[in-house]
C-alpha cells in the first residue's frame, strides 16, 4: 500500500493488521518567560541524513552509513547490510499525545530541532536554554555503541570518528557558544579511546559519552583495570564522562513483561547502581581528577545511597568481615569519592530539593531531555521555578547553570539579545 506523504500517513503493524494513522506537527510554542537561563546537560539530536556524507575515507565511500526508503516510503538508516528504524521515538514531542509513534518515521515528519542544528537553537530560545549537551538518538545507542556493531572494526572505527567531526563541524561548530562538544568513545580499543580523547580535546571537546558498564555491551569489565588508559586521558584533558542511564543498553526490568511505565519510573534505579559499581571498581580513586556525571539519572536516590555507604562502611570496618575492607583502598571514605567525583542531573525531583545539603548544592545540574517523552520542553521555565524557588537565589543559579559552567568549561549565553 502506497502512503501519501502529503498527508503524513504512517503505516503501523499491529496484530498482523496494518494501520494508518495521520499525524501532524505541533504548532510552534511562543517564547516562555525566562525564570533562569539554563545549561541543559542531557538533550539528545536525530542525526540528519547527510551525518557522514564527505566524512569517511575513500577507501569505505561505497560503505557510507546513510538513509534509505523502504517500499512504503519510510526512512531506515543502512549500516552494511543492516537496517535500523528510525524510530518515532527520538523525537516524540514531535506530535500531540494522541498521534505520538514510536514506529518507523520520515525526517520531514519530525520537528525540524531535532536533527536541524538551527531549528534545535530556535527550540532553544523559546525555552530559555542558554547551551545544551546532546546525546546521540537510539538509533546510534547513546555512548555509540552502533559503531561496534560494524562487521568490519575499521570501518567502525571511521564511521565512529565521521561521527564526532559531524558533531565538531556541524552541530557544535555551527553554534560553538550554545553547545557543549560531547563525543562518542571507541568501546573496543581502550588505548584507541584514549587517543580520540586526547585528539578531541585540541579541537574543543569537554565531554564523552560513555557506558555505565562496558561488560554489558561484550567488553572490559569496570573491575578489570583495562580501561585505565582512557580514564587517564580524559582525567589529564578535564574531559568529563558521561554515563546516561541505558547506555549499557539496558535498565532494570522488574518482570519480563513490565509495561514501558514501569521501565520509566525505576530509572533512577539504574543511576544507583552504575555510581555503586563505578566508586567500588575504583576508577575515581585511581583519577582523582576525573570528573563523572550521571546523566539523566535524578537526584532523589543520592541520599539513599549515602546513607547505605555510611552504614556499609560503619559495619565492614568495624566487624573486619571481608566486606567493605577487601574492595576498598583508598584512604577517603566511599562518600567522600562520591562527594569528590560525581555529579547528577535532573528534570523533576521537586521533594528531593529538601534534601539539597545532604546531596550537595554543588552536585546537581539540570536538563531538558529534549526531544524525548519525559522532556520538559517547552515548558521548562515553569517546572524549574516550581521546584527551586524556594532556594536562596545563588543556589538556584548554581543548580540552573553555574555548576554545568564549571564542570563542562562552557560559558553561559546572555539570552537577552536573542529573544
Amino acid at each position: 500500500m502506497a502512503i501519501d506523504l502529503n498527508d503524513r500517513l504512517n503505516e503501523q503493524l499491529r496484530d498482523g493488521v496494518v494501520v494508518q494513522r495521520k499525524r501532524q506537527l505541533i504548532a510552534d510554542p511562543e517564547p516562555r518567560d525566562v525564570y533562569l537561563p539554563l545549561i541543559s546537560v542531557d538533550d539528545h539530536l536525530m542525526e540528519p541524513r547527510d551525518t557522514f556524507v564527505g566524512r569517511m575515507p575513500a577507501k569505505f565511500a561505497d560503505q557510507t552509513p546513510g538513509v534509505v526508503e523502504d517500499e512504503n516510503g519510510m526512512e531506515w538508516w543502512q549500516f552494511e547490510n543492516e537496517r535500523v528504524m528510525n524510530s518515532g521515538q527520538n523525537a516524540i514531542i514531535s506530535w500531540p499525545a494522541a498521534d505520538r509513534t514510536g514506529g518507523p518515521v520520515r525526517f520531514d515528519e519530525v520537528r525540524p530541532g531535532t536533527y536541524d542544528v538551527h531549528a534545535r537553537v530556535r527550540d532553544m530560545d523559546i525555552n530559555g536554554v542558554a547551551a545544551s549537551l546532546c546525546f546521540p538518538s537510539m538509533v546510534f545507542g547513546f555512548c555509540g555503541q552502533r559503531f561496534t556493531k560494524f562487521s568490519d572494526p575499521e570501518l567502525g572505527l571511521a564511521a565512529m570518528r565521521a561521527y564526532n567531526d559531524w558533531i565538531a563541524e556541524e552541530w557544535v561548530g555551527s553554534y560553538p557558544d550554545r553547545f557543549i562538544a560531547q563525543q562518542v568513545a571507541w568501546l573496543p580499543d581502550p588505548e584507541i579511546a584514549a587517543a580520540e580523547i586526547r585528539r578531541n580535546a585540541e579541537r574543543g571537546f569537554t565531554a564523552v559519552s560513555f557506558s555505565e558498564n562496558p561488560e554489558a555491551l561484550g567488553f572490559d569489565s569496570l573491575y578489570s583495570g583495562k580501561w585505565d588508559p582512557f580514564f587517564a586521558a580524559c582525567a589529564e584533558t578535564g574531559t568529563v564522562v558521561n554515563l546516561h542511564v541505558g547506555s549499557s543498553s539496558q535498565t532494570v526490568v522488574p518482570s519480563k513483561d513490565s509495561p514501558p511505565p514501569v521501565i520509566a519510573a525505576m530509572f533512577e534505579i539504574n543511576a544507583y547502581a552504575a555510581a555503586t559499581d563505578w566508586l567500588f571498581a575504583g576508577i575515581p580513586s585511581r583519577f582523582p581528577d576525573l570528573k563523572i556525571v550521571l546523566s539523566e539519572s535524578g537526584i532523589g536516590w543520592v541520599p539513599m545511597l549515602i546513607d547505605r555507604l555510611h552504614h556499609l562502611q560503619s559495619r565492614f570496618d568495624k566487624d573486619h568481615d571481608g566486606g567493605m575492607t577487601t574492595t576498598w583502598s583508598d584512604s577517603l571514605t566511599p562518600t567522600e569519592v562520591l562527594a569528590r567525583n560525581f555529579w547528577f542531573t535532573t528534570f523533576f525531583d521537586p521533594t528531593s530539593y529538601r534534601l539539597l545539603d545532604v546531596i550537595g548544592e554543588d552536585r546537581v545540574m539540570l536538563e531538558v531531555d529534549y526531544p524525548h517523552s519525559d522532556s520538559t520542553w517547552p515548558d521548562t521555565q515553569e517546572s524549574i521555578k516550581g521546584q527551586i524557588s524556594g532556594l536562596a537565589p545563588e543556589v538556584q543559579k548554581r543548580i540552573a547553570s553555574g555548576t554545568a559552567s564549571e564542570v563542562y568549561r562552557h560559558p553561559l549565553v546572555d539570552l537577552g539579545s536573542r529573544r
